[in-house]
């Protein structure tokens, strides 16, 4: 007796085994399930694979994705304990580790995340040789170096989401001021994604219009407007929302999600995201900040020489060594 399948279906060719454009998610937490339904909806990948050490909480997640495969276009969702499961994947976005606490600095987070990252690493690499890795833990700038280092690929393809969300946000938040929608609202943040973050005031636009050529004083402290708080509304916008809400999730989702989107696309489009800035503005160390890179499918291909002002450079100097002091004493 024949099956249903065999009676309803007659089979003509082969089909080739394995995805185009296959996406790895490591972690299944509130970032990395946000990460995961932005990816779906974007319809990104042929194939998405989710890895957690949660067995649990993983199935369930991976159920709970599936049982909506109607409503996006990406055939295949896949999960595992064992990485084997990522293999042959184009992008591996890397969400796990310890979560950031309420009050807590990024940089408190460094040494716990770091011994997650050796753990997780070498068989990401060891199934996806060719891969481009995308670092969204926190602290993002610390741990893309950590990756960097363990992995041994080159450090164009292992990016830090970095300031990509900073950006948006400063954006976001000059639109509000303007009542202007944030894609018209021209500005970058670079440097540590967290306290030290530089916003390049100087660069702030709408329209090519420089805010700073009709308020010179702007974000300085003689500023009458106090478009400043703009910027300390930025940095303390991720520790608001973990004390009202637990956690920081959507806004990351889209953000990291915008940047698969370009590399995997190969858009060439400029984000602020975290990468190797030795020899860049006076810094000697291998660190990696956020400076504005041109992204596609070889990761960083490209840096914009951004022309900063005396006190930006000063600032970002700053926050190179602010990280710098964490990280020297790093083990791993």
């Amino acid at each position: 007796m024949s099956s249903v399948k065999e009676q309803l279906i007659e089979n003509l060719v082969e089909e080739e085994k394995g995805s185009q454009c296959k996406i790895t998610i490591v972690g299944v937490g509130a970032v990395g399930m946000a990460c995961a339904i932005t990816v779906l909806l974007k319809d990104l990948a042929d194939e998405l694979a989710l890895v957690d050490v949660d067995e649990n909480k993983l199935k369930g997640e991976t159920m709970d994705l599936q049982h909506g495969s109607l409503f996006f276009s990406t055939s295949k969702i896949v999960s595992g304990k064992d990485y084997k499961v990522s293999e042959n994947s184009k992008l591996i976005i890397v969400t796990a580790g310890a979560r950031q606490q309420e009050g807590e600095s990024r940089l408190a987070l460094v040494q716990r995340n770091v011994n997650i990252m050796k753990s997780i690493i070498p068989p990401i690499v060891r199934y996806s040789p060719d891969c481009k890795i995308l670092i969204v833990s926190n602290p993002v700038d610390i741990l893309t170096y950590v990756v960097w280092k363990i992995s041994g690929l080159p450090a164009t393809r292992v990016i830090g989401s970095g300031c990509n969300l900073d950006s948006a946000r400063f954006r976001y938040l000059i639109g509000e001021k303007l009542s202007v929608h944030s894609a018209s609202c021209h500005g970058w943040i670079i440097g540590e994604h967290g306290d030290s973050s530089v916003p390049l005031w100087s660069g702030v636009n709408i329209a090519g219009v420089p805010l700073k050529s009709l308020n010179p004083d702007l974000g300085t402290d003689s500023d009458k407007e106090q478009w400043k708080t703009v910027h300390k509304q930025v940095v303390e916008s991720a520790y608001e929302v973990i004390k009202l809400k637990g956690y920081t999730s959507w806004a990351i989702g889209l953000s990291v999600t915008n940047l698969a989107g370009t590399i995997l696309k190969n858009l060439r489009k400029v984000h602020p995201v975290s990468t190797l800035v030795k020899g860049l503005y006076g810094i000697k160390e291998e660190i990696f900040l956020s400076v504005p890179c041109i992204l596609g499918r070889n990761g960083v291909s490209d840096i914009v020489k951004v022309s900063l002002n005396s006190q930006e450079e000063a600032l970002f100097k700053k926050s190179a060594d602010t990280l710098w002091n964490i990280q020297k004493d790093l083990e791993f």
